[in-house]
C-alpha cells in the first residue's frame, strides 16, 4: 500500500484538498496513545492510501494534534507527503515546511488558496522556490478545484520524486551539537544520515516529541547534549535561522511586477465585523437571523407540513393495515402511539436542525466563524480563557461530543479540563427538537427570540461556572491563542450541502438507533404497570415515576408527570424527551401534544423547562466522552452532579422571579 501524508497548518484548506483528493474516507479509531481520530481516505481511482494529519504549526508539539504529526513522523515512513500551505501566508507556513523538508522524505510542498495571492497582487517564482526549498511545488485552489488534476497527476508519479533533505546553514555551535550527534547515530545505532540528523536537531530543538522518543529508545549521542550546550540558547539560534532563511528565500521569489492588487474586501469587512465595539453585537445579530431561519422562516413551515404526513397519512395506514392482518392491541400501540409517534415526532423537526447546520456551514465556508471566535477572545479572556477555548464550545452547539474534542487543541492542562466540563452547558443540536416544540406552543410569534435567548443562557451560565472552576481549580497559566483569519470566499453549495450532512446525518443515524430504543423503553414504562398493559398511561410505571417526583419539580414550573417522566429519558439522548412526550401523551400530531402541554404549563414554566434540558445532565455519549478526555470517571461524576445542581437553581430563579413579574 502506498501512503500519502497530508501536513500543514490549520486554516490552510486542509480538508477541502483532503475531500477533493480522495472519493472516500474514514475516521479510523484514534491514533496510537491518544484520542485523536485518524481519518483516512483513497486517492480517486487508485489504491494509494492518503492519510490527513491533524492541523500542526509545528512539528515541536504543543497540543494533542501537533504531537500525532511528529510521531507519525518518528514512526512513520510515508512514501510521499503533501505540505499544503496558504500561498498568501508563506513566512509564517513555511516554518512547517522546513522542519518537514529536514526529514529528508520525497516532499509536494502545495501552495493553496493561491487565487487569494493574485488578488492581492502577488507571486513567486515557483522554479528558485522549488530549487532553494528541493522539492517539488504545486498551486491549487481547493475550493475551486483548480489545480487538482495536475496534482494528482503528480502523486500517482511517487516514484520519480526523490527526496532532498533541506540543510540550513546553522551557527557554527548547532551545527558542531549536529554533526557530533548524528555521526554518533549512524555508527552506533545504525540510522540512515537523513534520520540521524533529523532526530538531532529536533532533539536539539526541544521537541518533546523527539526527546521522548530518545528518552525511550536510549539515544545517549541525543541524551548527552544537555551536559555541553545551553539548550534554550541553541533552540532560539535554530528558529533564528530558519526564519531569516524563510524571509530571505521569499523576498527573492516574490515577483514585482506585477499590478498592485486592489483594496481587499477582507479587510475592510474585518473593520466592522472584529470592531471591539460592533462585534459582538453583529455576532448576536448573525445567530438571530439564524435562528429566525430555522424556527420561523424556513424550518418551522416545513417541519409542520412532515409532522402532517407523519402523524396524518402514514399513522393512518399503518393503524389500519395492523387492524386488517388483526394485529393485538398491544402490539399495535407499540408501532403507532410508539414508534410512529416518538421517532416520528422527532424526525419531524429535520427541517429545523438541516436549516440551523446549513447556516452554520454557511457561516464557516465564508470565513466568518474564525471572526466570531476573535471577537469573543475578548470576553473570554474576563474568565481566564480566550477565543482558543471558545471555538470548541462553538463546535459544542452542534454537539458536545464534538466539541469536547475539539478542546484537545488547548495546551494547558486545567484549561483544557475547564473547557470540557462546561461543554455540555453550551445547546446541542439534540436539544433543538424541544426547544421547537415549547416555543410552537408558548412562544409563536417570537420563536426565534426565545431560542436566541437559551443559547446565549448556556454561553453565560458556561462563562459563569468556567470563572468558578478557574479560581477552584487554581489555573495560573493560560493557552496562547494563535488564529489564522482566511480571505472571505463567497460560499459553494456543495461544500454547504457537505457540511450540512456531515452535521446532521448523527441525527438522523440516532432516530434509528438511540431514539428508537429509547421510544420502545418509554412506550414499555408508560403501557403497562403491575396489572400488565393499561392503554391509559396515567396507571403505568411512567406515570408513577412522575408523580413520585412533582414535589420536586413543581418549584420550576413542571407540574405534569409526563414531562418529569420524558426528562429521565433525556440522560439516553436530548431528542429522546420529544419522543418520549409523544409516547405518554398519545399523540403522533405535534398540534395535538403543543395543545395538551398549554393545558398544564404556562409560558414562564415552559422557558424554565427550557432551561432545565438545556443545563441538566448530559447525555450518555457526552459523559462517556468527558470520562475519556479527562481519563477519571471522577471527573464524569462531577459533571453530572453540578449540571443537575445548576439546572435546578437557574429554573426555580427564572420560573420564580418570572411568576412573580408575569
Amino acid at each position: 500500500m502506498i501512503n500519502v501524508a497530508l501536513i500543514g497548518n490549520p486554516n490552510t484548506g486542509k480538508t477541502t484538498l483532503f475531500n477533493s483528493l480522495t472519493d472516500k474516507y474514514a475516521f479510523v479509531g484514534n491514533w496510537t496513545g491518544v484520542t485523536v481520530e485518524k481519518k483516512v481516505g483513497t486517492l480517486k481511482n487508485s489504491d494509494i492510501q492518503i492519510v490527513d494529519l491533524p492541523g500542526a504549526y509545528s512539528l515541536n508539539p504543543i497540543t494533542k494534534d501537533e504531537a500525532v504529526v511528529s510521531s507519525y513522523l518518528l514512526e512513520n515512513i510515508p512514501d510521499l507527503i503533501l505540505n499544503i500551505t496558504n500561498a498568501s501566508q508563506l513566512k509564517r507556513n513555511l516554518l512547517l515546511t522546513v522542519e518537514v523538508l529536514e526529514r529528508g522524505l520525497p516532499v509536494i510542498l502545495i501552495l493553496n488558496m493561491i487565487d487569494d495571492l493574485r488578488r492581492l497582487g502577488q507571486s513567486y517564482d515557483l522554479e528558485l522556490l522549488a530549487h532553494q526549498l528541493g522539492c517539488q511545488i504545486a498551486t491549487t485552489n481547493a475550493r475551486g478545484q483548480q489545480g487538482i488534476k495536475e496534482l494528482r497527476e503528480k502523486i500517482l508519479d511517487h516514484e520519480n520524486i526523490k527526496g532532498h533533505q533541506l540543510i540550513l546553514n546553522y551557527p557554527t555551535m548547532v551545527n558542531q551539537a549536529i554533526r557530533q550527534a548524528t555521526e554518533a547515530l549512524i555508527s552506533d545505532y545504525g540510522y540512515d544520515e537523513e534520520t540521524a540528523r533529523w532526530l538531532a536537531i529536533g532533539y536539539i530543538d526541544q521537541s518533546d516529541a523527539i526527546r521522548e522518543y530518545a528518552d525511550e529508545h536510549e539515544l545517549k549521542p541525543l541524551l548527552s547534549q544537555a551536559k555541553y550546550y545551553d539548550a534554550q540558547k541553541l533552540a532560539d539560534a535554530i528558529y533564528e535561522t530558519r526564519l531569516t532563511f524563510i524571509e530571505h528565500l521569499l523576498e527573492e521569489a516574490q515577483k514585482s511586477s506585477m499590478a498592485k492588487g486592489e483594496p481587499q474586501i477582507t479587510s475592510r469587512i474585518d473593520k466592522i465585523v472584529t470592531n471591539p465595539i460592533l462585534g459582538l453585537p453583529i455576532f448576536a445579530g448573525i445567530f438571530y437571523l439564524m435562528f429566525k431561519l430555522s424556527f420561523e422562516w424556513v424550518g418551522t413551515p416545513l417541519s409542520d407540513k412532515l409532522d402532517w404526513f407523519l402523524s396524518g397519512p402514514v399513522s393512518d395506514l399503518a393503524n389500519h393495515y395492523l387492524l386488517e392482518i388483526g394485529a393485538i392491541a398491544p402490539l399495535r400501540s407499540l408501532i403507532v402511539n410508539g414508534l410512529i409517534a416518538g421517532v416520528g415526532g422527532v424526525l419531524a423537526f429535520i427541517p429545523q436542525i438541516f436549516t440551523l447546520f446549513a447556516c452554520i456551514s454557511l457561516l464557516e465556508d465564508s470565513g466568518y466563524m474564525a471572526r466570531a471566535s476573535l471577537v469573543t477572545d475578548r470576553l473570554m479572556q474576563l474568565i481566564g480563557l480566550n477565543g482558543k477555548s471558545f471555538i470548541p464550545l462553538i463546535i459544542g452547539f452542534g454537539c458536545n461530543v464534538t466539541g469536547i474534542m475539539a478542546a484537545r487543541t488547548i495546551e494547558q492542562p486545567n484549561e483544557r479540563l475547564v473547557t470540557t466540563l462546561v461543554m455540555p452547558f453550551m445547546s446541542c443540536s439534540a436539544r433543538l427538537p424541544i426547544y421547537g416544540l415549547i416555543v410552537s406552543a408558548f412562544f409563536p410569534e417570537h420563536q426565534a427570540l426565545i431560542v436566541l435567548s437559551i443559547y446565549f443562557l448556556g454561553i453565560i451560565v458556561a462563562l459563569f461556572v468556567a470563572k468558578m472552576y478557574q479560581v477552584i481549580f487554581r489555573v495560573k497559566e493560560r493557552s496562547v491563542f494563535i488564529i489564522e483569519l482566511p480571505e472571505y470566499h463567497l460560499p459553494r453549495l456543495d461544500i454547504i450541502w457537505h457540511g450540512t450532512w456531515d452535521k446532521g446525518k448523527g441525527f438522523i443515524k440516532k432516530a434509528g438507533t438511540i431514539i428508537f430504543a429509547g421510544t420502545v423503553i418509554i412506550w414499555l414504562l408508560s403501557s403497562f404497570s403491575i396489572h400488565g398493559f393499561e392503554p391509559n398511561s396515567t396507571q403505568s410505571f411512567a406515570a408513577d415515576l412522575g408523580r413520585g417526583l412533582l414535589p420536586l419539580f413543581k418549584p420550576i414550573g413542571i407540574n405534569q408527570w409526563q414531562t418529569i417522566s420524558a426528562l429521565f429519558t433525556g440522560i439516553l439522548a436530548k431528542e429522546v424527551i420529544t419522543s418520549s412526550m409523544m409516547v405518554m401523551f398519545h399523540t403522533s400530531s405535534q398540534a395535538v401534544l403543543i395543545a395538551s402541554l398549554g393545558h398544564f404549563m404556562n409560558p414562564v414554566g415552559a422557558y424554565s423547562m427550557m432551561a432545565f434540558v438545556l443545563l441538566y445532565i448530559p447525555c450518555f455519549a457526552t459523559l462517556a466522552t468527558i470520562k475519556q478526555e479527562t481519563g477519571s470517571n471522577k471527573w464524569t461524576i462531577f459533571s453530572c452532579v453540578m449540571s443537575l445542581g445548576i439546572a435546578y437553581i437557574v429554573s426555580f430563579i427564572i420560573f420564580q422571579i418570572g411568576s412573580l413579574i408575569f
